[in-house]
Formats: C-alpha cells, structure tokens, sequence
C-alpha cells in the first residue's frame, strides 16, 4: 500500500512521567513499528503530554520539572516530542479532552498551512498552541474526523488499560470516547491480560477494532516507581533513564523521602470529581 494510501497516526502517550524512563521512550518505538508493520497506518509523530500538578498524585513533583526532564529524553527524536499544554491547565484535565484538544490541533495546522506537514512540525515551534489556556467548563461534542487527516490515538500500557476498570476513576463516556473516537495503542506483557480484560468489558468489547494490543516480546519492567524508589535509598538508575535526565534529577535533587510524601492523603483528581458528580 502506498503511503498516500495509508492512514497517518500522531501517538499521543499521556501520563505523570514521573519522572520519564527509557520504558517510556520504547513504547513509542514498539507502537510505531506494529502500527507501520499492519500495512494500513503510517506513524508520523508521537506526543508526550506529562499531566498538571492538579491531578494530584501522591510523589508528583512540580510539572516544569517533568516537561524539563522530558523534553531532555527527547532531545535527539526525530519524531517524539514533548508538549506542555496539559501541563500549564490550572485544573485537571480528562484525557479524553486532551485527545480531543491534539486532533483540533492537527486540523487546525493543515486547515491554516496545507502545504506544512503535520510530521516536520515539533511542538516547540508553536508555541501559541502550549502556552493557550482552554476553557473546559462548557462540554463540547467531539468533531467528526476531517478525511485525509491523521488520526490521533491513545499510546499506553497495559497498566492504563486495566484501570479503566478501577471504579470512579473513569467516566464510561469518556472510555466510549477515548477508545471508540479515536483508538489505543496498548503495549502488553507477559503477566497481563488484555485480551481478557478487553472481554469482560462491554465497552471495550464494544470498540475491540480500536483496540491495537501490541506484544512487548524484549520485556522491560523499568517503572517510575520502581526509579522514585532507587533514589530515595541513594542506588543508581545509570541506564534506566536516559543520562540527561539522571543528571538533571541530580542537579536538582529532586526525589527524596519528602517528595514522596508529596500530596498525601489527598484524593486524587478523577476520583474526587467522578465520585462528586455521580453523587450529584
């Protein structure tokens, strides 16, 4: 199939990124080497779009330092980048609406620029767009697709699927939409089940077709926690992150005991506006 022929993908991985991995980096790579392997889709960009501080969760240090440290893992990419826009909102923001947020995005550079490709552009050239605060206090249908335009999809792990099933946490729309409107991309490894869990959810049964479960067949079991841990007992995290990144968490000294304790006993974003509304 030609590549006019195929339908252009921009990964978007959401998340605390806290701080970034290198686990973080493959599941762009596996992504984008299964979804170009289908011979339907060509990957163009992939997205990293750490959360704000307003989620809320406990140990999550100050978002500048997750966008700075980053944007240093992706420094060298020639095709992930770093944007800040869901960092910068003053309340937290439901994933489904930073989906929608990017896929407006999208359209709105090739409706002003036809001539620009979505691929060349980096986020950092475009400032207008991450420094832009929204207004999400009125809710807002999603928009159907403008054909021809790439399509962004959801980048996770299996971890991400499987709280989908945590109550409170999610809003069955927001699942409908986010899996239903505009696809996952789910990185899976020995020890999870998605398929399972896709089969005992009748929403995500329902969208199954939107639903790429890509095999991680090299296992990396690298986890944020498991980093925030080494630091705080004084160990090494030499090649679990990238170097810019461990020399930054150094210079700033940024995990510790205190850090950890960072929002505790606070409930966490989702949970305490699912619960108010479904209350309400």
């Amino acid at each position: 199939m030609e590549n006019s022929e195929k339908t252009e993908v921009v990964l978007l991985a959401c998340g605390s990124f806290n701080p970034i991995t290198n686990m973080h980096l493959r599941l762009f790579e596996l992504a984008k080497d299964y979804m170009n392997g289908t011979g339907k889709y060509r990957v163009i960009k992939g997205i990293i779009s750490p959360v704000g501080d307003a989620y809320k969760k406990k140990g999550l240090i100050p978002a500048h330092h997750r966008v700075i440290m980053a944007e240093l893992a992706t420094k060298n990419s020639k095709w992930v980048e770093v944007d800040t826009w869901e960092s910068l909102q003053n309340e937290w923001v439901e994933t489904a609406k930073v989906l929608r947020h990017h896929q407006e995005k999208l359209e709105a550079s090739n409706s002003d620029n036809q001539q620009d490709s979505p691929s060349l552009e980096r986020s950092g050239r475009k400032r207008k767009w991450t420094e832009q605060r929204e207004d999400f206090s009125q809710k807002k249908p999603p928009q159907p697709k403008m054909k021809g335009m790439p399509e962004v999809k959801l980048l996770c792990g299996a971890d991400f699927l499987e709280s989908f099933g945590i109550p409170n946490l999610w809003k069955s729309e927001d699942i409908a939409q986010i899996v239903g409107g505009y696809g996952l991309i789910c990185i899976t490894r020995a020890g999870n089940d998605a398929q399972k869990f896709i089969y005992e959810s009748d929403v995500l049964w329902k969208h199954r077709s939107n639903i790429h479960l890509v095999n991680e067949w090299i296992t990396n079991d690298i986890s944020s926690t498991k980093i925030r841990r080494a630091l705080r007992r004084g160990q090494s995290i030499r090649y679990l992150v990238p170097d810019l990144v461990q020399e930054y968490i150094e210079k700033h000294n940024l995990y510790s005991s205190e850090s950890e304790d960072r929002n505790a006993g606070v409930i966490l974003a989702p949970l305490e506006r699912n619960t108010a509304e479904a209350k309400s």
